[in-house]
């Protein structure tokens, strides 16, 4: 595709678009006094809007230089102290999460006109929890957690399948198998933010701030 074309395709698209998305009102003073609560209605939502997938999540981190790097994992879960998500300590981000254990989470719900973004220190939970969390999913997940090097070089498509059959075996015969190299991570917000479109580009921001004693902050941010 010429760069015109890609111009022009850019041009043609809509943000929003009534027939797909509802921006629905956000009154931030009646929000909720810590990000929780707030986040599980609105996920709660957005699954009832039939948000595609709406528990992927853009996660940021930076290398032992300070270069950023971004991809999509799935939400583990989430409670007052933590949101959580996984991956191997040997893949790319598991490296670069032991180098600088801070990291930041993006939502994003378009059927909803919404985000919410996360960030703040990582820690990695023990073993025994990552082991368990890896267990507590499907065959599948524990095939591909079983399967190879992640983000290390492939040398074909065949090897992939190779290695991935057999992985598939072993999750098969052995649903407790373990995955030594996976790891469930814990990001403790120091920020939480949530952005709710408004068709007049009059968008709502509120950002809670983590307070030394455990309590949150509110301000609303311009868009």
């Amino acid at each position: 595709m010429a760069a015109t074309d890609l111009h022009a395709l850019l041009k043609s698209l809509r943000v929003w678009s009534p027939e797909v998305t509802e921006l629905r009102p956000f009154d931030p003073a009646a929000a909720p006094a810590a990000p929780l609560p707030l986040f599980t209605t609105w996920f709660a939502e957005a699954v009832a809007a039939g948000q595609p997938e709406p528990h992927t999540v853009s996660l940021a981190t930076s290398d032992d230089e300070g270069r950023a790097d971004v991809r999509i994992v799935m939400l583990h879960g989430a409670d007052a102290d933590s949101w959580s998500f996984a991956s191997h300590a040997t893949s790319r981000k598991g490296h670069q999460l032991s180098a600088r254990p801070y990291a930041a989470l993006a939502f994003y719900w378009p059927v909803l006109g919404r985000q919410v973004r996360l960030r703040g220190p990582v820690t990695a939970a023990p073993s025994e929890e990552s082991q368990a969390d890896l267990h507590a999913r499907s065959t599948g997940a524990l095939a591909a957690a079983l399967t190879g090097r992640q983000s290390s070089p492939l040398s074909s498509l065949a090897e992939l399948r190779t290695e991935s059959e057999a992985a598939w075996e072993r999750a098969r015969a052995d649903p407790a198998v373990p995955s030594p190299t996976w790891t469930l991570y814990h990001l403790r917000p120091e920020e939480a933010e949530f952005f709710q479109g408004d068709p007049d580009r009059r968008h709502v921001r509120l950002r809670y701030m983590a307070e030394p004693d455990g309590g949150w902050r509110r301000e609303l941010l311009w868009p």
